[in-house]
């Protein structure tokens, strides 16, 4: 079979089970214990269902209600509400900064069935990131600069409050997140740490690497990983990681645009190395050039840029492999070889 071939099979195998799963979470949604849940929670007698959508891991549902709109995001596996609490909180995060846009999250509530979980948030009308992807790319850099910008504001004793009146959001001094978020649906360790190579080593990679194992046995990932692990350092060399919000999953289908900007969603943040965010934003499509050369010019490429982005794609493949099947391992286990062969 070429490899065209197999590509396709995995695209399709791919394709079938998500929408097995979005069937599964869209009937869940539209049943009366539901939607009197909602009713009761939203305070109002209507709810109207609007359209919705959703992926391989969540359906969504938009509803006009006596209030105006909402959305709903339906989940029904296990895990679900500690995968929406975690959004919950990385929504509420990156709107603090009030340097890009994100929904408005307002409560994440148990299926009353015990089948999962289900988050409410602001409706945002969308459409597809073309008229903004430059502004996008410069309130990235604007939310990857945020906490260095606190830094420095606080240092200097100011006592600028944010939007609304609210103080200021503290300065962050280490890498990780308050709670536990999820990169697709497996829950990311967020563990305080004072170093970014052994957080990004044991939380994320080793984390990763650790599913394939129990799930794949695979040997040459099993082997690669020790001479990985030892050389990670290296690409670290006289660089100076200081922590900044990430959105977490910021693939090319996370982020949007309306009349009045952009738009980010669906995000799994915590405080890691700004680089990276531009991996996940480079791969599946990606954002185009109009979004990284505004990024670039707030936040210019260090030295080793080029190998760290190989490194940081390697989370991001790894996860794919464990979310959809084995046709992610070829990429992974390249760039595994190429990091610790070619760098």
């Amino acid at each position: 079979m070429s490899l065209t071939l197999v590509y396709r099979y995995y695209k399709l195998q791919l394709l079938t089970r998500c929408l097995k799963k979005r069937s599964q979470d869209r009937r869940a949604i539209h049943t009366s214990t539901m939607e009197d849940l909602l009713k009761r929670e939203l305070n109002t007698t209507k709810l109207r269902p609007i359209g919705g959508g959703g992926g391989c891991i969540n359906h969504g549902e938009g509803y006009e209600t006596d209030h105006g709109k909402f959305f709903v995001k339906m989940n029904g596996d296990k895990g679900a509400r500690v995968m929406f609490e975690g959004e919950h909180a990385s929504l509420e995060a990156i709107a603090a900064t009030g340097t890009v846009t994100v929904p408005k999250p307002i409560k994440v509530l148990d299926d009353p069935r015990g089948r999962g979980a289900m988050l409410i948030m602001e409706h945002v009308d969308l459409g597809g990131l073309r008229s903004y992807a430059d502004q996008l790319g410069e309130q990235m850099a604007r939310l990857h600069l945020h906490n260095e910008e606190v830094a420095k504001k606080a240092a200097a004793g100011s006592s600028r409050v944010g939007q609304g009146g609210d103080a200021a959001p503290a300065y962050v001094s280490q890498f990780g997140f308050h709670t536990t978020t999820c990169c697709g649906a497996i829950p990311q360790d967020n563990s305080w740490s004072d170093d970014w190579v052994s957080f990004y080593a044991t939380r994320k990679l080793k984390l990763q690497l650790d599913l394939v194992e129990k799930d794949y046995h695979d040997r040459e990932t099993r082997d690669l990983w020790p001479q990985l692990e030892r050389k990670l350092p290296t690409f670290f060399e006289g660089l100076e990681v200081t922590p900044s919000l990430l959105h977490g999953d910021l693939w090319g289908g996370n982020g949007a645009e309306n009349d009045k900007g952009p738009v980010i969603f669906d995000p799994a943040s915590f405080y890691g190395h700004h680089e990276y965010e531009m991996a996940i934003a480079s791969m599946f499509g990606g954002f185009g050039g109009r979004f990284f050369s505004a990024y670039h010019k707030l936040l210019p490429k260090a030295s080793g840029w080029e190998a760290r982005h190989e490194l940081y794609k390697l989370f991001h493949y790894l996860n794919h492999w464990n979310h959809f099947g084995s046709s992610y391992r070829g990429s992974s286990v390249s760039i595994m070889k190429s990091l610790v062969k070619d760098y």
